[in-house]
């Protein structure tokens, strides 16, 4: 079950240029104007730029806004020009903003179409592990491994016209073919439906129901949510907007003292 429920819902640079660079990753507190309510500044959009994460302040209270977009990058790099998330640059991310005194709270953007599911759930796990509030929205879509990313949050949203596909485990390419391997891929998929389970309202039974589904998707099986059907199923929390999601956020700061 959830930890949270909101109130509105029922539910080739030089050595020295390239520490700059890197820093945030590091340490995405290092930047001493977040402390007042500056604007976003040249400083912000080199950050923007370099990991698509930025700080921003209301009132004294900083929260770091964490973009995950395109594929999910793991062990293997994806081929060029290929939009990506790398897990070796989040989870640093993750740990920084944790440790951070100055930051009160992580919002995480959404729009994934999946990938390394090993590299996915150890992210997952990751935010899920956070003592600070985290809110997540899913904008475009958050499917396949993007769905534990999105429950991982202590609030899920979605946006009215976004959408999630929910499907078995899959591979392509040569595989053995033995008991062996379709038992490994079993496993695999128990582990993403117990994750869903553990940090969302929907049962393992009902998330089985939909990635086994046969009758939706013409060449393939499971389920695609859309907006409210994926809240009507327990899966996300709140159906909303950026701002409802930075309102929820804040409303978890202040609560959580």
């Amino acid at each position: 079950m959830k930890k949270y429920s909101h109130t509105k819902s029922k539910h080739s640079d030089s050595s020295d240029n390239r520490e700059n660079k890197d820093s945030f990753v590091r340490n995405p507190s290092d930047n001493s104007d977040i402390e007042n309510d500056s604007p976003i500044n040249e400083q912000h959009t080199e950050q923007i730029n370099e990991t698509g994460s930025v700080l921003v302040n209301r009132r004294g209270k900083v929260i770091h806004c964490l973009t995950i977009v395109g594929q999910i990058e793991g062990h293997y790099l994806l081929p060029t020009g290929s939009k990506a998330t790398k897990y070796e640059h989040v989870i640093p991310q993750l740990v920084a903003v944790e440790e951070d005194e100055r930051i009160s709270g992580l919002l995480i953007l959404l729009n994934t179409c999946g990938g390394d599911v090993e590299a996915g759930l150890a992210i997952a796990e990751v935010i899920a592990g956070m003592k600070k509030p985290v809110v997540s929205i899913v904008l475009g879509g958050g499917h396949s491994i993007g769905i534990p990313l999105a429950v991982s949050s202590k609030h899920s949203f979605i946006a009215k016209s976004a959408s999630m596909t929910v499907h078995p485990v899959r591979t392509t390419g040569l595989t053995v073919g033995a008991p062996q391997t379709f038992e490994y891929f079993r496993k695999m998929q128990d582990r993403i439906t117990t994750f869903v389970s553990d940090n969302s309202n929907i049962s393992k039974e009902r998330y089985n129901q939909l990635v086994l589904n046969t009758g939706e998707l013409v060449m393939d099986i499971g389920t695609i949510l859309e907006g409210q059907e994926a809240v009507d199923e327990g899966l996300i929390d709140s159906v909303g907007s950026l701002s409802d999601a930075i309102d929820c956020l804040y409303e978890m700061i202040e609560a959580d003292g």
